[in-house]
């Protein structure tokens, strides 16, 4: 599978980072099973978090075995110094780590939450002092919404984040403005030297009243050939990877796709969000 310099950490991640959300719920057995497939295909680069349900839980004895072979990126929702102190620890335990490569703010969501992340006894404080400490190594932030790319370019100007993760896909790419603020995103954060990692690439809209067929809370594409044009669209962005979707059914098309990827022209990415007119975009 391709690899890509993510960003200032000079690690060359390949463009598929495993997601582990797909671990909210599954047994010890299936979850090695799955991860052995991500391996197979090249992975090294895994991204969890403490609300992602049992992933910490099952990912802890899994990485025993393979020590040192990942970039692992934690994160926390504790917008609180003592919150995010304590809940970083438990993820260290958990995961049985001793640091972090990249520790990122998670689900910033709202304006108004950099702000209580920058406020005196905020959780920078102690992702600033846990890296002063070796605990962690790169500072990043993650979340989705529609504000996610205007959000993301205000914490750009407060603070030098190493990393940032936000929603892109060609049918949310109907929205100007979400286009316009993501391209905006895109292009200072390859000015900064800053790694880029991509969710909801595999998005076909909002399940709304449909069956859910899938454990994910958007409804993905889930034949290979949309999965392939997805994947191939959002890694023509200028981006360092994408995390692979959290359902274990659709994750074996996503990672063959990564390892199949194309890039797209310019013309080939209009055509393609010209079609989305069909689809609803996750994120109004």
């Amino acid at each position: 599978m391709q690899t890509r310099v993510f960003g200032r950490t000079n690690h060359a991640s390949t463009i598929a980072i495993f997601g582990a959300a797909a671990f909210w719920q599954i047994t010890p057995a299936k979850a090695e099973e799955v991860f052995d497939r991500a391996v197979a295909a090249g992975i090294n680069h895994i991204d969890v978090a403490p609300s992602y349900g049992q992933a910490e839980e099952r990912l802890g004895p899994i990485l025993a075995n393979y020590p040192d072979k990942f970039f692992i990126g934690c994160k926390t929702m504790e917008r609180t110094r003592e919150g995010a102190r304590a809940e970083m620890h438990r993820s260290l335990e958990k995961l049985g780590r001793k640091r972090f490569d990249l520790y990122q703010f998670h689900a910033v969501t709202q304006f108004s939450e950099l702000d209580e992340i920058f406020a005196p006894g905020g959780a920078l404080e102690a992702v600033l002092e846990a890296r002063q400490q070796g605990l962690l190594k790169y500072i990043g932030i993650t979340g989705h919404g529609v504000d996610a790319p205007a959000i993301y370019l205000e914490a750009l100007r407060r603070f030098d984040f190493d990393s940032i993760l936000f929603p892109l896909n060609f049918v949310q790419y109907t929205n100007p403005v979400y286009r316009a603020n993501t391209e905006a995103l895109i292009k200072e954060c390859r000015q900064k030297n800053v790694g880029t990692m991509v969710i909801k690439t595999i998005t076909k809209g909002p399940w709304n009243e449909r069956e859910h067929t899938h454990t994910t809370w958007y409804e993905p594409f889930s034949d290979q050939t949309m999965i392939q044009k997805s994947v191939d669209f959002a890694l023509s962005q200028d981006v360092t990877g994408l995390c692979t979707a959290g359902d274990i059914t659709v994750l074996p098309l996503v990672l063959e796709a990564c390892q199949n990827f194309t890039p797209m022209s310019a013309d080939e990415q209009e055509s393609l969000i010209q079609s989305a007119g069909q689809y609803q975009p996750l994120f109004a």
